[in-house]
């Protein structure tokens, strides 16, 4: 404690009021998803990487949600100019779906924004503020995911920049942004991704005695499980059925409210362990390596701005898109391999699994939504900008199969245009539904706004786990993982019939028995101490296929966790853990197998 403490706290204080409202000269800049009353507006951190920032968004399935208010201190008095970051997300030969409107000190400003395609700054009006203090407000006006960043509020007549680098860079500027991080946490093991993999990576190394810190970006843990998005859990538990418990799910119906049950039982079973360091709505934006070594991970509170570095001998991605290999350097695939390339050719049917050429071509996102039956009838407003998407097909409920992906579309890179188009498909299908006899009284009980993702980057470890290993039933002497799920790739329907609407897939299954995944694909071939587990693990297309179901994923974060502990307790690397302490760490595996009694 003492005179130094409180420095540094008021210090913190001023930097956290500087990141929630930057103050210059020649105006000020409002991040929308630091508002301290959001209504329902709700914080969407999925496409930081792409349009640069969380964003507020109106999520309410057709109605309009309350309003999201701030409150601004002002320098000088006078007219002042306000501008929104926004975007029109579905543009077309119709009104737009996500408009909404700003207030400011209760006058409504002339201009209707969401009216634009693509990210950019639209002009809400000119208001005269005579007192010190503001109240500002975003109101919603149609209840289908209208989106703000920011409000910038200036006395001049000047937008702010909207090319992405000149954006970042005066944002930086405007929020008085410093290089680096203020603050430096240190532990035994950094885990960023709080889904199922990262969760039983943090038991596993919290139970052999580890610090842990575990950042997630999403308000609560599971990822796809989540009560958020509401995939069940599938495949098996291996050889840690006790740790993956903890956190997995029943087997409720796909989108299920049943979720919320699981939920709880999740967060509470993590937040357990005293030496998990939990940091929710933490998202993190950096890695940095040296001489093949991640040096630290940067992390952004998504509500606040406030940032932190992480800094652990040992790292584990399990961002299922594998942010932190990639900000390091590590070796990564995308796409559909050549079917030469790993000899993933033909199954004993006869069926060709891979393409002659690789392409781009990667299973897809899908948005799980629910209907109920109410006592009356419901009414839907009618969705023309929905019509191109959606089609004829008609649907009161979604399922697995619901999914997206197009050769011509990155699973990152496109993610929010993926996001918004199932979002139109969701709402066309249904309101195709609604006009049909016998339909009256069904309502959207619940949408998910966040993309479940089955595959995107996969890091590459030293052992590339392919369907030739299933197919040729490989074991290893390092085998960690085992599962019996058929392996399951999915492709979209209109690529056989261009009739269908391209939302909807199907899958190929070939059955087998047990398989294994070798220790040696859960660590990155080039950066020594980067661990990954999830659906980012080292294999190919094919090879994702059935064990990119999250028991599976859990079993290879409770095998990298207890790898960790062996790292710390020898001061090694992961690959350093196969070559001289192979025999200590299966036998650790093996003391992990429990039976329910």
């Amino acid at each position: 404690m003492g005179k130094t403490y409180f420095i540094k706290l008021i210090q913190f204080f001023l930097l956290c009021l500087l990141v929630n409202s930057g103050m210059a000269q020649d105006g000020i800049l409002l991040e929308a998803e630091s508002f301290p009353e959001k209504g329902g507006w709700l914080v969407d951190p999925q496409f930081v990487e792409q349009m640069g920032s969380p964003y507020l968004m109106a999520h309410g399935m057709g109605k309009a949600v309350t309003n999201a208010t701030t409150e601004v201190t002002l320098e000088k008095k006078g007219n002042y100019h306000v501008w929104a970051r926004t975007k029109n997300w579905a543009p077309g030969n119709w009104a737009p779906p996500g408009q909404f409107s700003i207030k400011v000190n209760a006058e409504k400003l002339e201009n209707t924004l969401g009216l634009k395609p693509y990210w950019n700054w639209e002009y809400a009006g000119q208001v005269d503020i005579q007192s010190p203090k503001a109240k500002l407000e975003l109101v919603d006006l149609t209840g289908f995911n209208g989106r703000c960043d920011a409000i910038y509020l200036s006395l001049a007549n000047e937008p702010p920049p909207s090319k992405a680098k000149a954006l970042a860079s005066w944002r930086k500027q405007m929020l008085q942004e410093p290089p680096a991080p203020a603050t430096t946490k240190e532990y035994d093991l950094v885990i960023t991704g709080g889904g199922i993999a990262g969760c039983a990576a943090a038991i596993a190394a919290a139970e052999e005695g580890l610090q842990v810190a575990l950042i997630h970006d999403r308000p609560l843990l599971g990822g796809n499980a989540s009560s958020e998005i509401r995939v069940h859990t599938l495949g098996i538990y291996g050889k840690f059925e006790r740790i993956l418990k903890k956190i997995d799910t029943e087997h409720y119906p796909n989108g299920s409210s049943k979720a919320k049950l699981d939920q709880q039982k999740r967060d509470d079973n993590v937040k357990s362990y005293k030496n998990i360091h939990l940091f929710l709505n933490w998202r993190a934006y950096d890695a940095v390596a040296k001489d093949d070594m991640v040096q630290y991970v940067d992390a952004r509170q998504t509500a606040t701005g406030e940032r932190m570095r992480f800094q652990a001998p040992l790292y584990v991605d399990a961002t299922g898109d594998g942010w932190i290999g990639y900000w390091a350097g590590a070796e990564y695939s995308y796409g559909r391999e050549s079917v030469y390339k790993y000899g993933e050719a033909w199954d004993k049917w006869g069926e060709l699994w891979s393409p002659e050429e690789p392409d781009n071509f990667v299973m897809g996102s899908s948005i799980l939504w629910q209907t109920e039956v109410g006592e009356t009838t419901f009414d839907f407003p009618e969705v023309p900008w929905a019509v191109a998407v959606a089609k004829e097909h008609e649907a009161v409920a979604g399922e697995w199969y619901w999914e997206f992906s197009r050769n011509d579309l990155h699973q990152i890179e496109d993610g929010e245009e993926i996001r918004d188009h199932m979002l139109r498909a969701i709402f066309g299908s249904f309101s195709n539904a609604k006009h049909q006899e016998g339909n009256e009284k069904y309502r959207l009980e619940w949408v998910s706004y966040l993309l479940g993702k089955r595959e995107s980057r996969r890091l590459v470890g030293d052992h590339i786990f392919t369907f030739k290993d299933v197919v040729d039933k490989m074991e290893f002497s390092d085998s960690v993982v085992v599962e019996k799920r058929a392996i399951d790739v999915h492709y979209q329907r209109n690529l056989q019939d261009e009739k269908l609407p391209d939302f909807l897939s199907e899958a190929l299954f070939y059955k087998t028995g047990r398989y294994y995944i070798p220790y040696r694909s859960l660590y990155s071939r080039n950066i020594n101490n980067l661990f990954m587990a999830g659906r980012n693990f080292s294999c190919s297309h094919i090879g994702l296929g059935g064990p990119r179901v999250m028991r599976t994923t859990g079993q290879m974060g409770a095998a990298v966790g207890f790898a960790a502990s062996l790292c710390k307790k020898y001061k090694v690397n992961p690959r350093t853990i196969y070559q001289k302490y192979l025999t200590e760490y299966m036998n650790l595996i093996e003391s992990q197998q429990w039976v329910n009694p």
